[in-house]
């Protein structure tokens, strides 16, 4: 983004951008206004094809836009789209503008990419439901928001389209609302998003306002990372305002990208439809997280402290949520444990200061998790919706292609070379190794227990016999194209992808690394510290690949034994300790239970009690203070009326009667008067005299 501080790259402009969103909110109004007409008139398949077109066509200028971008040198990869003024309020101006650079490039290739196979399979998928218009119509919205989640040039067009992506999803989720379980599990991802959106929201308000202090107060990217240094020596809650602020930042993260202790939506969320799953929770939703670290990461760099605790969250959420995964039985369940999981890795990456790393990570995952869930949604379907891999069963003789896709997508995410998930994975393995071996290790046993998990899935839903009723055994086949060959084209990718990073240690020059440098200047080889020789280095590399591969083999190998071969009881297993380990895995730790004890019945104990106290205390004080001046005005009264009144009118009455008794004596006879006078002299001389 920047040479130095205060040097500006060379930008270029292009109204082309601003059509990458806009496409997809077209198709999504479209469909939101007149969808039901054409639904009613032309079928399922021209809204479906409507909203398809939409991010096909975005795609399009997502790669015209990308060989734009590659023909300019490295330190001028940088494309703006200003369409309009937005927020110009005191010193804080934010506009509708639009960011293309390599990082940007990259999410929006696999936003509209994978997203639009996604929607191609939802034709399929969703070929019998009665409200198709509605769910492609938040397909698309939701693909608006993820575009301008990513492609926003300041942190407002991005907290837009954050908020956006969380609204999508709980309508996404709770698709199906008529069903209880769906419309909670759609509140519920909302509600614990709020939670890291606050967090969020925080971090961009201190930041904003400690670079006003300074006179430098904005809010976009390329400003930000020339003006970020200012606040290096500013302090807040005894550390530097850059921790607090990354502090905050994460938190946000947290929610978004499902990391402890706001994981918790992302498993509920498999209620909503399987290609919702694929979108949201495999390729783009799950992944702003990573990204906004990515894009932030001059800030992240001033703040180790927050690497660390970015690391370690990462690390735990991985082991944590494969644990989980060796126990589930519903598939998507498992599909989505391993997604927190991976996003685990991500953020170990990105804590450790390899973005590239960890964005690499999220590039490769988006290819095999997406068809994995879209895999899953394929026997679903041809399961008539059971997702209890115990009902399952010999299913690659009745769906080679769901199959043999599947298979290449497990490999991948198990981390077995050349596929593309041990490329991306062993690159964030090494980086967190030469930051401290704790991290690796955590990470090292999550990848062993990834791939046992994996392909326990693979054994029980592909091998043996089936174990459905015999009436879906009868029916039983594979799904129609529009399901299985985006299924091809992700397993492609999930072979290849990982040859884009291809690191020196095997003879590559780690392309991906060096398209991402100019954003990642402060951190273009990585991150982490090397504590080895060159030398040293190269063949402790060597041993850590060999040592993760072999480890993947061994929890593949052990799944072979306990769900294919059968050699080794799973029952067995799982009475060690008494059964006590497997139950506590089995049931999630009872983290949702705990959760509901402590946040949701603890929320509603608190709101009860504080109804209480509001009904009897503060209504009492307050009827009790107007109860008593009431009581206070009527004895004012009654003062008033018999003391202050009755006083008055006295002494008027008496003023009026002495009035009537002096008025007798004023006769108006002069003989009357004479008599007085003459009365009082004669008194008067008489007393003198006595």
């Amino acid at each position: 983004m920047t040479a130095a501080h205060g040097h500006e790259i060379v930008t270029h402009t292009s109204n082309l951008l601003r059509w990458i969103p806009l496409l997809p909110l077209i198709g999504a109004a479209i469909n939101f206004l007149v969808g039901s007409r054409i639904q009613r008139k032309m079928g399922r398949g021209a809204v479906a094809g409507l909203a398809t077109a939409m991010p096909a066509m975005s795609f399009v200028l997502v790669v015209m836009s990308f060989l734009q971008l590659k023909g300019y040198p490295t330190d001028e990869r940088i494309i703006i789209d200003h369409v309009w003024k937005w927020i110009h309020i005191g010193t804080l101006n934010a506009d509708i503008a639009f960011q293309f650079d390599p990082l940007s490039a990259v999410m929006c290739l696999v936003i509209t990419g994978i997203g639009s196979l996604i929607h191609v399979y939802s034709h399929g998928y969703m070929d019998d439901e009665p409200a198709a218009w509605r769910f492609f119509a938040l397909l698309n919205l939701f693909m608006f928001a993820m575009l301008c989640l990513v492609l926003g040039d300041n942190l407002l067009m991005m907290f837009l389209g954050w908020e956006g992506v969380g609204l999508c999803s709980w309508g996404l989720i709770g698709f199906w609302f008529s069903e209880m379980a769906n419309a909670r599990a759609g509140n519920k991802a909302f509600i614990v998003n709020r939670v890291g959106d606050f967090g969020f929201t925080l971090g961009v308000f201190l930041l904003f306002w400690t670079l006003d202090s300074h006179g430098a107060g904005t809010v976009v990217f390329r400003e930000l990372a020339n003006s970020v240094h200012l606040i290096a020596n500013d302090q807040l809650w005894g550390t530097t305002v850059a921790t607090v602020v990354t502090l905050f930042l994460f938190v946000g993260a947290t929610g978004k990208s499902a990391q402890i202790p706001l994981y918790v939506w992302l498993p509920d969320a498999m209620a909503g439809p399987t290609p919702v799953s694929a979108l949201i929770h495999a390729a783009t939703m799950v992944t702003a997280g990573v990204y906004m670290i990515a894009r932030m990461n001059f800030l992240f760099d001033m703040a180790p402290f927050t690497g660390q605790v970015i690391t370690t969250i990462g690390a735990l959420t991985a082991f944590f949520a494969a644990t989980i995964g060796l126990a589930q039985n519903d598939i998507k369940k498992v599909l989505a444990y391993s997604t927190v999981s991976q996003l685990g890795y991500m953020f170990i990456g990105v804590g450790v200061g390899a973005y590239a790393a960890g964005v690499f990570h999220l590039v490769t995952h988006a290819f095999f998790k997406a068809c994995l869930f879209l895999g899953s949604g394929s026997i679903i379907h041809a399961m008539h919706h059971e997702q209890d891999m115990r009902n399952m069963g010999g299913l690659k003789n009745y769906m080679p292609r769901t199959y043999w896709t599947f298979l290449i997508a497990t490999i991948a995410i198990a981390g077995i070379p050349p596929l593309a998930g041990f490329f991306s994975k062993d690159e964030i393995l090494w980086k967190a190794f030469n930051y401290n071996p704790a991290i690796w290790a955590v990470g090292f046993a999550a990848a062993g227990m990834t791939a046992f998990y994996m392909f326990r899935l693979v054994f029980m839903t592909f091998f043996g016999e089936c174990r459905a009723d015999h009436h879906t055994v009868e029916h039983l086949h594979e799904s129609s194209g529009f399901m299985t060959w985006p299924l091809v084209i992700l397993a492609v990718g999930s072979v290849f992808a990982g040859f884009l990073g291809v690191p020196a240690a095997l003879g590559g020059s780690n392309m991906f690394e060096q398209w991402l440098e100019p954003v990642m200047a402060h951190s273009a080889h990585g991150g982490g510290h090397d504590v080895h020789g060159g030398h040293h280095n190269l063949t402790l590399e060597y041993g850590l690949m060999a040592g993760s591969v072999l480890f993947a083999m061994c929890g593949i190998f052990l799944a072979h034994l306990m769900y294919n071969r059968k050699s080794i009881n799973p029952d067995g297993i799982a009475q060690i300790a008494g059964g006590r380990l497997h139950t506590l895995i089995y049931n999630k730790y009872y983290i949702d239970e705990i959760y509901q004890v402590v946040w949701v019945d603890g929320s509603l104990g608190l709101a009860k009690m504080l109804s209480w106290f509001d009904k009897n205390v503060v209504d009492g004080i307050v009827n009790g203070a107007a109860s008593v001046t009431k009581l206070v005005s009527f004895i004012n009264g009654r003062i008033d009326l018999h003391v202050v009144d009755g006083l008055v009118n006295k002494t008027a009455s008496l003023v009026h009667g002495v009035g009537g008794a002096v008025r007798r004596i004023q006769t108006g006879s002069i003989n009357a008067y004479l008599y007085v006078i003459v009365i009082v002299v004669t008194a008067v001389l008489f007393a003198r005299t006595w």
